[in-house]
């Protein structure tokens, strides 16, 4: 007999039992507890009529949270990334000449899931921190004449947010197909859609809307479905005889096919996977905490809080990083004092005050830290015990900051 992995798994592994951190990061956040407690229902069968009314009236929400009246608003069943390859993989074919404004980490991802699917990928790079020019952005548009303008508002590597009122309005003039990946703004910064004339936008849970990640929402415009609709293929083992190919070339993933998951999500109910049940109850719990508090409050909420916390930190000595006026207003960069390691001050953090900060990426890694007040964490006491610990971690490490400064200038934005 072969000797066991584990002589005992009982004992070695015990139940799951995280500490209760606060998570104070860019993203994920603590998830509300209602919609924890949403996702501890017990599991139907995915044609079970229980459920395929669970699906229509998380349609109907996540139209009221894209301000939208677009027919195909859903879910795709996978973390935010999956909701921006299921886009750009059903939009894009081998060749198709794509523009892409990039400032930040996630621009970069758009740009190479978008040359992953065979575009030709145009970028319009600014700097990490600020926005890009729209007249940048339209130069682009108007030599390259792109099928797709492919988008980030909010990327929280940089804490910025790009004009992206400005950049639908030139899709428009241009007859260009616009994607926003709103991940990080979806729920707590103005996302309107229909305004912005956008084709495509995607979005997590963990973030603003404060689930778990596991479930990207996503909306279409009837352009974006006509544009995936001549791509239809459906699955072999499914088809019936009245299913024939489009004519268009055949998207090239079958998971992230919307096409596919389209005719899953219509009336029509064609099988394409089994529904993620869990994360559809807790989808649909994050989107009704929105509509219960009412879109303009929830926005409020964020950018008050996110005020408190930028205020906050100045009031400490601290140096904000980025282009304040173009900031996002649930999430701020701090530039890290010199001669402090910013990695132990994360650590200490962690695991003195069960707070957990984030770091950055690429050119910003070391450089800053990155706090977001967010969903469930968007909160009054969320900001001030946050900057009270930081402001102890500080004076322990050596920086001189001045005592109670930063939670008094808090609170007085509260009041």
């Amino acid at each position: 007999m072969p000797e066991p992995i584990l002589d005992d798994p009982a004992t070695r592994f015990q139940e799951i039992d995280p500490p209760p951190r606060l998570l104070m990061g860019p993203g994920p956040v603590n998830a509300y507890p209602r919609v924890l407690r949403a996702m501890s229902a017990q599991l139907l069968g995915q044609f079970d009529p229980e459920m395929t009314t669970c699906m229509n009236e998380t349609m109907a929400l996540y139209r009221h949270v894209f301000q939208t009246r677009n027919r195909w608003t859903f879910l795709v069943d996978g973390t935010a990334r999956a909701g921006i390859e299921a886009a750009l993989v059903s939009l894009l074919e081998p060749g198709d000449p794509v523009v892409v404004p990039s400032a930040g980490r996630f621009g970069l991802l758009l740009q190479e899931i978008a040359s992953r699917c065979g575009a030709e990928v145009t970028v319009v790079e600014g700097e990490w921190g600020g926005v890009i020019a729209p007249g940048a952005v339209e130069a682009a548009v108007a030599r390259v004449r792109p099928r797709v303008v492919a988008a980030v508002y909010g990327d929280t590597s940089t804490t910025i947010a790009q004009p992206m009122a400005e950049i639908g309005r030139i899709c428009a003039r241009y007859g260009a197909l616009l994607y926003v990946d709103a991940t990080a703004t979806l729920g707590g910064m103005d996302v309107p859609v229909d305004e912005w004339g956008a084709d495509i936008v995607t979005a997590g849970l963990q973030k603003c809307l404060g689930g778990p990640s596991g479930s990207a929402p996503i909306t279409l415009s009837e352009r974006a479905a006509a544009r995936i609709g001549s791509r239809r293929h459906v699955e072999r083992g499914i088809a019936s005889g009245a299913d024939h190919p489009s004519g268009g070339r055949r998207i090239a993933s079958n998971y992230f096919d919307l096409a596919m998951i389209m005719d899953y999500w219509s009336e029509r109910r064609l099988n394409h996977h089994t529904e993620a049940t869990t994360m559809l109850y807790g989808a649909r719990e994050c989107a009704r905490l929105l509509v219960e508090e009412g879109l303009a409050s929830r926005i409020a909420r964020h950018r008050a809080a996110g005020i408190a916390m930028a205020t906050g930190l100045r009031a400490m000595g601290l140096t904000l990083f980025g282009d304040q006026a173009h900031r996002m207003a649930n999430i701020v960069g701090i530039e890290i004092p010199t001669g402090v390691d910013g990695e132990r001050v994360r650590a200490r953090l962690r695991t003195e005050f069960e707070i957990e900060i984030g770091s950055s990426f690429g050119p910003l890694a070391g450089r800053i830290w990155r706090i977001g007040t967010m969903g469930y964490n968007c909160r009054r006491d969320a900001v001030l015990v946050t900057l009270g610990a930081l402001e102890a971690v500080l004076r322990t490490e050596g920086v001189r900051v001045p005592s109670g400064a930063a939670v008094d200038a808090a609170m007085g934005c509260f009041q």
